[in-house]
């Protein structure tokens, strides 16, 4: 599914629509109620169709200058490109009110337009509204220093569904395809593809409503890594928040402290509590050239859903990851490997923006 639906009439129609819950019962989970912090329920509160609202996350804070803003996707700010500046950001969002707007804390300001390799927005924040520090909900205050993706680096996000959540990169410059609805829970479904994506694998680091968090490094620093946006049953989808500060442009930077690690017994252990494992470069640097050579043949093959750079199973050698649809009857001819980096497939479901 798309993002947390919830159907303005009770009433069982399948798996992607959740059914109206007392407000009191939400209340309970600070990641689905009122909360200052980031890293919880929010969005636009224009996104709704005839049958369904849709929400998301408040993933973190940046700003330029003195204003501040809240960085989430543009599928979730700004419903996909039709938002207009100004219209009104909720939190908790529409999916944790009963489809009605709870306290607006932002105007949507500016999103970068789907079909350029992010999926970002930003709205301006209210004064008073949100916490001025940029907290986030079940990780603390983060880093202003961004920090590039690797394979292996521990992570960890918080959001809507699934709360604070910890994992390893599974792979990073991946292609993938990615499936959008043009309304909430209704309308065309179509498909947006994306290049250098980061890759969490696994079923539990997030769900749908998950999608406008923040992934940071799993350390004290928590350096901002990739703005998460998508996945499927078994794996999450992030851009890299490098190039997300870059197409948003404007100065933006986020709003946090320095990490400053002093003594050689600090860094180690910084190290060893980011860094999971480690690749020889000489061959991560073959294994990406490889990769770069072969990446359209690969991803052209039928049932082919994203391909990028991993590691074997053990993380011992670079390996090329191909992303395979588990649902559909075609399955791709592979090799074992290309040039000598070995081949991985992992089975999963298609990707969704969620």
């Amino acid at each position: 599914m798309l993002k947390p639906k919830i159907r303005l009439f009770a009433s069982i129609l399948g798996t992607a629509a959740i059914l109206c819950a007392p407000l009191l019962v939400q209340a309970a989970n600070p990641y689905q109620s009122r909360n200052m912090h980031f890293g919880v329920s929010g969005g636009n509160v224009n996104d709704i169709s005839s049958a369904f609202c849709c929400s998301g996350t408040l993933g973190s804070l940046l700003h330029a200058g003195t204003t501040q803003y809240i960085l989430s996707n543009n599928h979730i700010l700004a419903r996909q490109d039709q938002a207009t500046p100004g219209e009104d950001i909720s939190q908790p969002g529409l999916i944790d009110n009963g489809c009605r707007p709870a306290t607006i804390v932002a105007d949507f300001t500016r999103a970068v337009k789907l079909g350029n390799n992010v999926d970002c927005a930003i709205a301006q924040v209210k004064p008073g509204t949100m916490d001025s520090t940029g907290f986030i909900q079940g990780i603390g205050t983060i880093s202003s220093v961004v920090k590039a993706p690797s394979v292996g680096l521990a992570v960890e996000k918080s959001g809507r569904t699934t709360g604070t959540t910890t994992g390893t990169i599974g792979s990073i410059h991946t292609s993938v395809n990615v499936q959008y609805q043009i309304r909430c829970g209704q309308g065309k479904k179509y498909v947006i593809s994306y290049t250098n994506q980061v890759i969490i694998n696994s079923s539990s680091f997030s769900a749908g409503g998950d999608s406008g968090s923040l992934i940071v490094s799993n350390n004290s620093c928590h350096q901002p890594v990739a703005l998460l946006f998508a996945g499927s049953s078994s794996t999450t989808i992030g851009n890299p928040i490098g190039e997300v500060l870059s197409k948003l442009g404007g100065g933006l930077s986020f709003v946090g402290g320095t990490c400053s690690v002093t003594t050689a017994s600090a860094q180690a252990q910084e190290l060893s509590g980011v860094q999971s494992f480690d690749l020889p470069q000489q061959a991560v640097d073959h294994a990406r050239r490889v990769l770069e050579q072969n990446r359209h043949d690969l991803m052209s093959r039928p049932g082919v859903l994203g391909v990028g750079l991993g590691a074997t199973e053990d993380n011992s050698t670079p390996a090329i990851l191909v992303y395979v649809d588990q649902t559909s009857s075609v399955q791709p001819q592979l090799p074992q490997d290309i040039d000598r980096v070995p081949i991985r497939i992992i089975f999963t479901d298609p990707f969704i923006a969620y």
